[in-house]
């Protein structure tokens, strides 16, 4: 059953989210974060950890949904609401589904990985045995300009190093 939230929570939780993806982009992740809720309050926070940790499961999603999990002492969270950047993977999405979260809310659509509407459609299919309440574009703008401004500026250190390993070639 979905939880009703007002405009002002979807917008501070999300805030939260994007808080989170922030701090993965400081530290040269890609800038994907996530926050779980449950009554109302934060139980679980997370951001992209792949490359610091060279594992390719430290997703945002994951991460938050394993905080909420221990806090809350069960694998299932039926009255939780996930809030992420970044429309869920399909690794993500099934674990979405496995805990039966409630809903989901996020930011900026994923075109190559996304598997709440880009690709597939998991959290909504019928032939699971539970399916999960999707809001799409959630400060949508603000999402993905923090992917632009980060994958510009990767594509400009790398054009640099590029330049610096051709001049030191002929030098």
């Amino acid at each position: 059953m979905s939880t009703e939230l007002t405009p002002e929570q979807i917008d501070y939780f999300m805030g939260q989210a994007l808080y989170e993806a922030r701090k993965a982009g400081a530290l040269g992740e890609v800038p994907i974060g996530a926050v779980v809720v449950n009554d109302g309050e934060i139980v679980g926070r997370g951001f992209n950890l792949r490359e610091r940790l060279q594992d390719g499961t430290q997703h945002a999603e994951l991460l938050a949904i394993s905080e909420a999990n221990r806090l809350l002492h069960s694998w299932r969270l039926p009255e939780a609401q996930l809030f992420v950047t970044l429309e869920p993977c399909l690794m993500c999405a099934g674990l979405i589904q496995q805990t039966r979260i409630t809903d989901v809310y996020y930011g900026a659509e994923d075109p190559k990985g996304g598997a709440v509407h880009s690709l597939y459609q998991v959290l909504e299919d019928e032939r699971l045995n539970h399916q999960v309440h999707v809001v799409s574009g959630v400060r949508q703008d603000e999402a993905s300009q923090l992917l632009k401004d980060f994958f510009k500026a990767v594509r400009k250190r790398r054009k640099a190093q590029k330049r610096a390993e051709k001049e030191a070639k002929n030098n």
